[in-house]
């Protein structure tokens, strides 16, 4: 009975979200599935803010899966120097761009499979990618945000992200997958945040367990 309240509580939610956040979607910038791919790596530890300013040159300079593979390293890794850990970041880029070239034709792949295949992608990446670029319901990306709102809403008590994943892709239709993740995203920037979370202001608040709060946000006025 308690999967089936928990089930009903994730649909509820998934619905209020999307009145909430009906225009939600990736906040990373992106012209292509190679370009996505790029921006969703470099996104690691960094702001998606940030990422978008590296890229905006980025993507002017590379627009090549080979042009990645053959640039020189040393280069690359000071046009994306601000986005944190540039060496390893670098190295992921080359060596899947390469592995693209080598066995995909310098295209992304659009299954799940094949992109988990290549180097720095693992599957939240190819989710992002699959979903964002192509619109392929692949699964649910479970992010810093949805981890922890997921948690906090009582859908979950798992740390993981793949069986946080699997118990979301099993509690919610699979149109519902890739939506959803963006609609937590938003609400996890916008209201539900780790420190202060305004549930007086959150329309999922009769319906929240508010799992690990003691503060619940702050007072409408």
């Amino acid at each position: 009975m308690a999967k089936d309240d928990t089930k009903r509580r994730a649909l509820q939610i998934a619905q209020r979200l999307a009145v909430d956040y009906a225009d939600a979607k990736c906040a990373l910038r992106f012209r292509s599935p190679l370009e996505l791919l790029i921006a969703t790596i470099l996104s690691a530890q960094c702001t998606d803010d940030r990422v978008n300013k590296v890229t905006a040159e980025l993507f002017k300079k590379y627009r090549s899966a080979e042009d990645y593979a053959r640039a020189e390293p040393a280069e690359l890794e000071n046009d994306v120097r601000p986005t944190g850990f540039f060496r390893n970041k670098t190295k992921s880029i080359q060596a899947c761009c390469q592995k693209l070239v080598e066995e995909h034709g310098g295209e992304v792949p659009r299954e799940m499979e094949k992109l988990v295949q290549l180097p720095g992608v693992g599957r939240k990446t190819a989710n992002v990618v699959l979903g964002t670029a192509y619109g392929i319901p692949s699964g649910v990306v479970v992010d810093t945000h949805v981890t922890r709102l997921a948690r906090r809403m009582g859908l979950t008590k798992q740390t993981d992200p793949k069986k946080i994943e699997a118990e979301l892709m099993a509690m919610l239709p699979q149109s519902e997958w890739i939506d959803f993740a963006h609609r937590m995203i938003w609400h996890g920037r916008k209201v539900c945040t780790a420190r202060t979370p305004n549930c007086a202001a959150c329309t999922l608040a009769s319906v929240c367990p508010k799992v690990g709060l003691a503060v619940v946000g702050k007072r409408r006025k």
